[in-house]
């Protein structure tokens, strides 16, 4: 298989494969209009769903670089694809995720995204268990993909998501700067 974009490969595998998926990461927020640079390509997975989708991703030239209880990460050993993270969820919330989610194109291949809300409770929970290498580039994002989609930062929904996946102190950092 030859495949122009990193996007072709993931979309031609996870097809082969029948596995669900949700992007996320930089191209979700780009997606959803706050620009963040990214260098790699983020999914949802669940572990079980990644033990079948490995075999075909080494055998197009990416080999597995890291193995955390929770992440994978693949780089491609030509260096002509972009690196591929997996976070491992469990599949009722992946399902839940993909019910409340958003079909898009990229490089002409369909792949789900998570609703809004649900990339940004994404993040606080990413922020809130991982505080010290994440704030810095989630916080930053959470506060962008408020402003420029309007959301109230004030109302009881969005406080209720960022005191349930995230803190009390990230709510009021939010506020500080969106309000």
């Amino acid at each position: 298989m030859k495949h122009s974009t990193v996007f072709h490969l993931i979309a031609d595998i996870f097809k082969k494969t029948q596995v669900s998926c949700v992007l996320i990461g930089g191209f979700a927020v780009n997606y959803y209009k706050a620009t963040r640079h990214t260098a790699d390509v983020d999914f949802l997975v669940t572990e079980e769903d990644f033990a079948k989708v490995l075999p075909l991703f080494v055998k197009e030239g990416y080999a597995q670089i890291l193995k955390e209880k929770l992440f994978a990460r693949l780089e491609n050993n030509r260096g002509d694809q972009m690196s591929i993270d997996f976070m491992f969820i469990g599949k009722g919330t992946l399902n839940n995720i993909v019910k409340d989610g958003k079909k898009v194109k990229i490089a002409d291949q369909e792949f789900m995204l998570p609703s809004l809300y649900n990339l940004i409770a994404l993040k606080l929970h990413s922020i809130k268990n991982n505080p010290k290498p994440r704030l810095l580039t989630d916080l930053p994002d959470i506060i962008n993909l408020a402003q420029i989609n309007n959301v109230d930062v004030k109302n009881n929904e969005f406080k209720e998501l960022c005191l349930k996946y995230g803190t009390e102190e990230l709510y009021k950092k939010i506020l500080d700067y969106c309000a």
